[in-house]
Parts: structure tokens; C-alpha cells; sequence
């Protein structure tokens, strides 16, 4: 280890003083807290030339003081931080706040507040507990959403996709939360529920912004196997699935004139089974389309608009269910099947979504269950065009699920489903109906929030201009200061929209008197791009600065719950792909490595207030200490499995901790002697647990690295007890290396061990020990000798004995003679040489 010390320790001491010392924790954190704050032990060096790691944990929200889910998403993510500090790295490792949104608002409307008081009364709550809770955090990047020198960026990010057409506005049925008066994206809507306040979700007709991000689909999709080995598989599954890529075939179908009913364009069709196009019998429209109203004829319109009034009610969620009663509207009108011209009845029903795919479908009820279920409930044919080995769908009501040989399909009979596909794709392509396309899932991003606490949307509406967007010199848009209390209460539409004298100004085109619209940004614009600011928060001029986007991203490793895994992270990767296409970074992929943390439970369940098992994580810092707790979260499993809090052991943590503590009060060898001439043994373990210490932390086994470091404690304290002390240079060696590997988890201790060895520099900044190959060969290993499977004697051997050697030993030992007598003899002996022998008697 390096002894180039530069800084000076908080406090000096005799050698007698420190002998005396004890382990006390409260004494311990306020001398290292004020030491680093001091000391800018973790601020980064920009003009350094060393090879850079970015570690940035997803920022929190201003809800109140850190809970224990905080404790260990942040434990685990100073991790890798400090352990690449260690190994000379240049380190950026950035604090921030996602501060706006509705927790925020809502309190301000119950305290007759404005939701700054609230947010940034927490912030500091929040900081002051981040600070004691000692993250290797850079402070002075430190940085809030709602600040408006950072949503004048995430207005100017909007104005841009704007300007390249990716943004833009629509009247389209949207989640409507009835609780919270405001719209909902898809992937905000969890189990039909608004996924904030729980509320039964509903749909709405209004006008919104929208990001395009289904013109990245392909991007986001193949971009992922770039991300594998290096993402949880689960996160890539998810969000794999959420984009819902398919191929398959765009099939139109004319509509046959009807009287009473207007003329209309051919109806256009996604299918993933084109081969069962003679399979159709009906067509399916979203009943709440446009298009459902386009083809119902004057006689059926009434029935289809009470229809749609009822299902204003019910979530997309409850309309999808498996086992929900198919209903529906008969439009009064026909489609005529592109193949065999047949006409095909058109109905409106609820089980088919307006935005996926064009709204409508072509129903082959014997292939397809919800379709099924449909033709069975209004009395419409089943052909079967698939045979399978089960049984007729028009018989059982079940819908045939293998995939078969196509039969009664003229164009296709006989085929597989793979040859009928492509086939079916080459006849609808030749006769101008049909041809090869792809279908997603995914659908743009709904942006516009109804509420108060939100970036302001930089548009102007002019009766003469139409949208006209804010200036860049004019930005940011700033909330006005006069709304508070219940001028901020939901009332279906923006509180902006009151704000008379904010929302009126002249048009920046002509000049007329305007009106700026009245939405704020979904909070998760705000959290697309904040790991980019953190790389130059202070600019004044630029959203970020290119050049340090070039030096610091992608961030090496990302840490954050899987809850997550759809909404913030495929939002930031669109994000951070249009950037790219803007040349303002050099990376398509925000983050390099993904670490999800698990779940802090109580006795196997999620901690909550109305089950009564919440832990305060305040009382459990003052009862047994940071670093204890730290450790506790970080060596309970593996850093992506649930900890249950009910099953580990802070006190112990907190002995432990106390023990390793005391090894470096007892090394008594001066600074700077060559752990050369210590004992070898020790040396050896030292080296390989450092060693195994850097394949476990490359590899994300937390936990096991504390293991090793508590093996290697004991080790130390053996070697001291021997006879030996504190005076072998060895031991001095051995104590620093725990102090180094403790500092990654339990820094106050680390930092305070490392001062009583005399080291003078902060031990983050300290230097990784070099690893001796020579030490890392065993002379000799362990062998465990059992008898009938079971243990029953151990021996000390070289660790190049061979099998007839080790048999040998083996048998001479008297605990294994005994077992063999008494069992009838010898009758085999399994080798597996250096560490194992099995004796199988009688």
C-alpha cells in the first residue's frame, strides 16, 4: 500500500490516547462526517488524467426522511464506487432530487402551502440523513428538478424533440385518474389502478402532448443485446416485452355500402396469422375509435354511444381480463373478406383496444379465444381452418392453440404455419390487399400532466400562429408563486389554467395576445436526463457539457429498483438516443450495467404502516450505528435478493465491527516496515482474500467479500493472540486490508481504523493492495476424510499430494481405523484429491 500521505488526520493523538480509546460510533461518525465534508474527499478531480467510472444511484424523491429501502439501495451503490476509488480510478458519484410531482402538491393543497415549502424542507431532511449515512457522495453536483435552472433544460430537451417532429399533440382516449385529475400514461396503470393513489383508472377523451417514441422502437428492441450479461435478464424481458414487437401482415378489407351510413375507406388490419385469413367470419372495432363511429350506420349510432358511455368507466386492464363477459354493438354494416368476398358482420366491442394496432381486428373465432368467447355470446360462425390434435372449437368453445396444417384455405391447404404465413403474405401483396408489416406494443409517450407541480410546457397558442413554441432566450417557463392551497386542488384540468395573468402573453410570432398552455411535464421527462446533468450542473449555457458527456458516459453502473425497469429506464434510453441523433452525446445507451436491488421486508412482507412492521430507519442508525446497519443490509444476501429485516442482526454487525476496530489499535509496528518480514502465513491469507475480494466485487457478490473480510479478522486476531502482537509488519499489512475492504461498506470504522495505523490520508483515497502471485499458491490444503458420506476427520496435506498418497493418510488416521472396524471393513475408497476422501464400509 501506498504510504504517500498528503492530507492531515481531523485530530492527533498520543499513542497512549489511542490506546485507550474505545469503540464508540457516535464519536466515531462525527469526527469522519466533518472530516470529508472539509476535506472534499469525494469530489472529483475534472483536470485529473486517470481512467474514469461513473456510479450513479437513481435519485430519490422528497417524501419525508430515508426509509430502510433507501438504507440498502444506497449501501449497495457506494459499493463499486468506493471500491473503484480504491483502485485508482477517478470516481464521479453525484446526489439529486427528483422533486417535482404530486405527493408534493397534494400536501401543499392540504397545508395550505406551496408544494416548494414541502419539497425542499424534505430535501434538506433528506440531505442532512445522506450525509451521516455517509455515501461517497460529490456534493457539489448536487441538483433538484424543480429547480428552474434545470427545468429551463427539460423545457429546452422538449422544444427540441418538438422541432424534429417528436413531439406533438392529439385528442385521443387517455387513463384518467379520478383521484389525482390528471391523465395517466400505460405504463402508469398498474392492475387498472392508478399506480399512485390506487384508484380505479378511466378512460377520457382530451387533447395531449406526446412523445414519439415508437419511432425508436426498433432501436430500443435491438439495442438490447448490447445490454446483455451487463442488465438483470428479467429488466431486458420486460421491457422486450413491453415494445411487443410482432411480424406478421397489414390485411384491408372493404367496406360494403349500407344505408345509413356514410361512405368509408377500406379497414386496415394487423394480423400475426395472416394464414387464417379464411378462418374470418366477423370484424372487431374498438367501440371507443373514431372508427366505430366512422362505420356505424344512423340506425345502430345510438346503441354504439351508450355502449361507449359505459365503458368510460372500465380499464384497459378489465377489458383485456381473461375471464370478463364479451359484449358488444352491431354497427349495421359489413366487410368484405379480401380473399372469397364474403360479407363479414362489423361490431364494436370492448376487448379490443383503440391503440393498438388501426382499432380494429379480424376475428377467427376458432383460433383465438377472446374471439371465441365473442362469436359464442352473439351467435356467429366458427370455421376452423387449422387442424390440430384437438378437439372441433366450434364443440368445446376452446380455441385451438398449436399451430397445425392449414385446411379449407384454398391459397395455402396443407401448409405449415410458417409456409401459410409467408404464402399468405405473397397472394395479399399480388392482389393489392395486403402486405408484410410489423406491430408494436409500445405506444407514444404520453407527456401532459393536468397538474400544478410539474415543468411548465414551453408552447404558446396564437388564434392566427396555432402552437408556437417558447423562445430558448425566454426559458425557463417558471410556475407562478402566487398559487398555494386550494387553488392547486384538481378540477379536470390544470390549475395553470387560472392563473390568468402567467398564462396570458403575446405571441412570439406575431405578437397578438396568446395564451401558454397549461400542462406540466410527466415527472419522468425530468428523470431522462439527469444523469447528464450531473456533469455539468452549473452550466448556464447548455443543457450539459458534450466534452464531459464524452469523458464520463455511459454510466458504468446504475443502481435502482426493478420497478423501474420499464418506466424510467426506457424512457432514459430514448432520451439519450435522440441526444445521439442530436450529436450532443457519443453513446446510444445511458447506463453500461444495471443493479437492482431487492426488497427490505419485515417477517416476509413488504414494510407498511397499515400492517404495523414498518422499521424506522432513524432508530435503527441511533440504536447500533451507520456502519452497522450498512453492513447488515449489504452482507444479509445478494445485493438483487429481498432482505428481511426480521432475520438479521445489526448488534451483531455492530460486534463485529467493534472486533475488527481493536486490530488496529493493537498493531504496534511502525508505519512504513516491510510486511516482507512478517509471518508468511498470514501474508497468504491476507493476499488471497484480496485477491477473491476483486472477483466477488467485479462479480457483485457483496456479500461474500464481507465474509472473506470477516475470515480474514479472524485470522489477525489469531496471529496477534499467538504470541506474536501487534508488532509483525504482517499484521499491519492484514489490518489495512480490512480496513480497505470494511471502507466499502462501513466507512466510519474503515476511516477510523486506518487513522489508528498511523495513515494520514482518508482511507477512500488510499491505494488497493498490490496482490503477490507467490503468496496466492497453498502450500497445503485441508482434506476432509468421511466414512459413509458423513465427516468424520480432517488432515493437513500438500497441495500436490496425489490420490494413492492421500488414501494412504487417510486410513492411518485412529478416528477412521475405529469407524472402519466397527463397520465391517473396508469396501471402497472414493479419491478426489487434494481435499476429499470417502470411505465405504461394510
Amino acid at each position: 500500500m501506498s504510504e504517500s500521505e498528503t492530507r492531515t488526520a481531523p485530530v492527533e493523538r498520543t499513542t497512549q490516547e489511542l490506546q485507550d480509546r474505545q469503540y464508540d460510533v457516535r464519536e466515531i461518525e462525527a469526527r469522519w462526517q466533518d472530516f470529508w465534508e472539509q476535506d472534499g474527499t469525494f469530489v472529483v478531480d475534472e483536470g485529473g488524467d486517470r481512467e474514469r467510472r461513473y456510479v450513479c444511484d437513481m435519485f430519490p424523491y422528497p417524501s419525508g426522511d430515508l426509509h430502510m429501502g433507501h438504507a440498502e439501495a444506497f449501501a449497495i451503490g457506494d459499493v463499486p464506487a468506493r471500491y473503484w476509488r480504491l483502485r485508482g480510478y477517478d470516481v464521479l458519484h453525484p446526489i439529486g432530487w427528483d422533486s417535482f410531482g404530486l405527493p408534493a402538491e397534494n400536501a401543499a393543497i392540504k397545508n395550505d402551502a406551496h408544494p416548494a415549502e414541502w419539497t425542499y424542507a424534505n430535501i434538506d431532511t433528506q440531505a442532512g440523513s445522506f450525509k451521516r449515512y455517509a455515501i461517497s457522495t460529490d456534493w457539489t453536483r448536487r441538483l433538484h428538478t424543480s429547480d428552474p435552472e434545470y427545468y429551463r433544460w427539460t423545457q429546452w430537451l422538449f422544444l427540441s424533440l418538438y422541432e424534429r417532429g417528436l413531439a406533438y399533440r392529439k385528442d385521443s382516449p387517455v387513463n384518467w385518474c379520478p383521484k389525482d385529475q390528471t391523465v395517466l400514461a400505460n405504463e402508469q396503470v398498474v392492475d387498472g389502478a392508478c399506480e399512485r393513489c390506487h384508484t380505479l383508472v378511466v378512460k377520457k377523451s382530451l387533447n395531449q402532448w406526446y412523445f414519439r417514441i415508437t419511432d425508436y422502437a426498433d432501436r430500443l428492441l435491438d439495442d438490447m443485446d448490447d445490454l446483455a450479461d451487463r442488465w438483470p435478464e428479467r429488466v431486458l424481458a420486460m421491457q422486450r416485452n413491453w415494445i411487443g414487437r410482432s411480424q406478421g401482415a397489414s390485411v384491408r378489407f372493404e367496406i360494403a355500402p349500407a344505408d345509413g351510413g356514410a361512405e368509408v375507406d377500406p379497414v386496415e388490419v394487423f394480423t400475426t396469422r395472416p394464414d387464417t385469413l379464411y378462418g374470418c367470419t366477423f370484424m372487431v372495432v374498438a367501440a371507443d375509435a373514431q372508427l366505430a363511429r366512422d362505420l356505424v350506420t344512423e340506425e345502430r349510432a345510438p346503441e354504439l354511444e351508450e355502449y361507449r358511455r359505459r365503458l368510460g368507466s372500465v380499464s384497459d386492464i378489465e377489458r383485456q381480463a381473461a375471464d370478463r363477459e364479451k359484449t358488444g354493438v352491431f354497427l349495421g354494416r359489413y366487410a368484405l373478406h379480401p380473399l372469397t368476398g364474403d360479407r363479414l358482420p362489423l361490431w364494436a366491442s370492448d376487448y379490443v383496444l383503440a391503440d393498438y394496432g388501426t382499432g380494429a381486428v379480424m376475428a377467427v373465432p376458432a383460433h383465438d379465444q377472446r374471439d371465441i368467447e365473442f362469436a359464442r355470446a352473439m351467435d356467429l360462425p366458427i370455421r376452423t381452418v387449422v387442424r390440430t390434435d384437438e378437439e372441433d372449437p366450434a364443440v368445446t368453445g376452446t380455441a385451438t392453440s398449436g399451430d397445425g396444417v392449414l385446411i379449407d384455405s384454398p391459397a395455402w391447404e396443407g401448409l405449415g404455419r410458417d409456409e401459410a404465413v409467408a404464402r399468405a403474405v405473397e397472394v395479399l401483396t399480388a392482389q393489392g390487399t395486403g402486405e408484410a408489416a410489423t406491430n408494436y406494443r409500445l405506444r407514444d409517450w404520453l407527456v401532459s400532466r393536468q397538474r400544478f407541480w410539474g415543468a411548465p410546457i414551453p408552447i404558446v397558442h396564437c388564434e392566427d400562429c396555432g402552437e408556437v413554441p417558447v423562445p430558448t432566450d425566454q426559458l425557463p417557463v417558471t410556475l407562478p408563486d402566487d398559487l398555494r392551497g386550494e387553488q392547486l386542488a384538481p378540477k379536470g384540468r390544470s390549475p395553470l389554467a387560472a392563473a390568468d395573468a402567467w398564462g396570458a402573453v403575446p405571441c412570439p410570432s406575431c405578437g397578438a395576445a396568446a395564451q401558454r398552455d397549461t400542462d406540466t411535464m410527466d415527472t419522468f421527462v425530468d428523470s431522462s436526463w439527469y444523469y447528464l446533468r450531473y456533469l455539468s450542473p452549473g452550466d448556464e449555457d447548455q443543457m450539459f457539457d458534450p466534452e464531459a458527456a464524452r469523458r464520463w458516459m455511459p454510466v458504468d453502473q446504475y443502481v435502482g429498483g426493478v420497478e423501474h425497469a420499464i418506466l424510467h429506464l426506457l424512457y432514459s434510453r430514448f432520451i439519450t438516443k435522440v441526444l445521439f441523433d442530436m450529436e450532443l452525446v457519443s453513446v446510444e445507451e445511458p447506463f453500461r450495467a444495471l443493479l437492482n436491488q431487492g426488497q427490505v421486508l419485515n417477517g416476509g412482507r413488504a414494510m407498511s404502516k397499515s400492517l404495523g412492521n414498518g422499521v424506522d430507519l432513524g432508530e435503527q442508525l441511533d440504536a447500533y450505528g451507520v456502519d452497522a446497519v450498512r453492513l447488515t443490509m449489504v452482507f444479509a444476501s445478494p445485493p438483487e435478493d429481498d432482505v428481511d429485516w426480521a432475520d438479521v442482526s445489526p448488534s451483531g454487525a455492530s460486534k463485529f465491527l467493534a472486533r475488527a476496530w481493536r486490530l488496529a489499535q493493537d498493531v504496534t509496528s511502525e508505519v512504513g516496515t516491510d510486511p516482507a518480514d512478517g509471518a508468511a502465513g498470514l501474508r497468504a491469507v491476507t493476499h488471497r482474500t484480496v485477491s477473491e475480494a476483486e472477483q466477488l466485487l467485479d462479480d457483485q457478490k457483496f456479500n461474500v467479500v464481507i465474509a472473506r473480510t470477516m475470515e480474514l479478522v479472524n485470522a489477525v486476531r489469531k496471529e496477534i493472540d499467538s504470541g506474536a502482537g501487534g508488532a509483525d509488519p504482517a499484521v499491519r499489512e492484514a489490518v489495512g486490508v480490512v480496513a480497505q475492504l470494511l471502507s466499502l461498506v462501513a466507512p466510519y470504522t474503515a476511516e477510523d481504523m486506518w487513522w489508528l495505523l498511523g495513515r494520514k490520508a482518508s482511507v477512500a483515497n488510499s491505494a488497493w493492495l498490490t496482490v503477490d502471485p507467490s503468496l496466492l499458491v497453498e502450500d497445503t490444503v485441508t482434506a476432509v476424510v468421511q466414512v459413509r458420506g458423513k465427516l468424520r476427520d480432517r488432515l493437513e496435506v500438500p497441495a500436490d499430494i496425489d490420490a494413492e498418497e492421500l488414501e494412504r493418510r487417510a486410513l492411518e488416521l485412529p478416528k477412521i481405523r475405529k469407524y472402519i472396524e466397527a463397520d465391517g471393513g473396508v469396501r471402497k475408497v472414493i479419491v478426489r484429491e487434494p481435499k476429499l476422501v470417502n470411505v465405504v464400509t461394510g
